[in-house]
């Protein structure tokens, strides 16, 4: 356990991140983003000036980071400026940069059912085709619990995730089965005294807590080395696939939309251009 203090700038900070529900996620990125900001300045983000902000953005630049990776941490700071600190003048000096738009990476059919058939171990298969089958995000996957699957409707429920919402996705029969042969072998050292509903369906190390996106996508890459995928495809590229078959066999785009959870059916469209 950390006995790192928590300064009374941070812990203004987390209440407010707090109030206003931000996610786990989320507020690690923040507080990571503010603690770079505050080791570019060598003193507290509170005594900031305009020029600092416009110093730490050239700093960011020349340092060749990517856009995603510089708005992100320029997000976390804002939200320090603007929303903890009551500093409008210097949130105003954060200007978001465009992200260049790219065609996600895709796996062919083909390569999806080699990746699976070779995945080494029955927990690696059940993982990736709850990746592939349903489109979930790492994440998701890892996070999922026996109350999330509804196998009379063939359905898994997917809650409170990215930007906060709910939604069913599709269970197929044959990933059906995969669950059922797993939860036969699955570790259950610590399921004593945690009701069967709220069982994690893949436990982690530490008592109470899922696996990590870590492992998973340690096992994705063992898979598509062995798979012989030498294309430089993520764990996620399997969610892309997922989206991308769909449209190929003639799912309408709104379902494909609410199966992945995008709140924008423009963030959806972007598959129609790996056809």
């Amino acid at each position: 356990m950390s006995t790192e203090a928590i300064s009374p700038l941070r812990q203004r900070m987390i209440e407010d991140m707090n109030s206003r529900k931000l996610g786990a996620h989320s507020q690690r990125s923040h507080i990571y983003s503010c603690k770079r900001f505050a080791a570019f300045l060598e003193r507290s983000p509170d005594t900031a000036t305009l020029e600092d902000i416009r110093l730490f953005q050239l700093h960011l630049a020349e340092t060749g980071m990517s856009i995603c990776n510089r708005n992100r941490i320029m997000t976390g700071v804002r939200f320090l400026l603007r929303v903890t600190l009551r500093r409008l003048d210097l949130s105003a000096e954060i200007y978001p940069l465009r992200e260049p738009q790219k065609i996600p990476q895709v796996m062919s059919p083909d390569e999806t059912r080699r990746l699976l058939a070779v995945a080494t171990s029955l927990k690696a298969r059940v993982l990736l085709s709850l990746s592939y089958g349903c489109g979930l995000r790492a994440g998701e996957v890892v996070r999922l619990k026996v109350k999330h699957i509804d196998s009379a409707q063939k359905i898994i429920r997917i809650e409170q995730s990215k930007g906060r919402k709910d939604r069913n996705v599709m269970l197929s029969a044959e990933t059906l089965d995969l669950l059922r042969q797993w939860w036969q072998v699955r570790p259950s050292r610590h399921d004593a005294g945690t009701p069967l509903e709220e069982r994690w369906l893949f436990p982690g190390l530490r008592c109470g807590k899922p696996m990590t996106t870590r492992q998973l996508n340690r096992l994705f890459h063992e898979a598509a080395d062995a798979a012989g995928i030498r294309k430089g495809v993520t764990l996620h590229a399997l969610r892309h696939s997922f989206a991308t078959h769909l449209l190929e066999d003639g799912y309408d785009i709104r379902t494909v939309q609410e199966l992945l959870g995008h709140r924008q059916v423009t963030t959806t469209m972007v598959y129609t251009h790996v056809l």
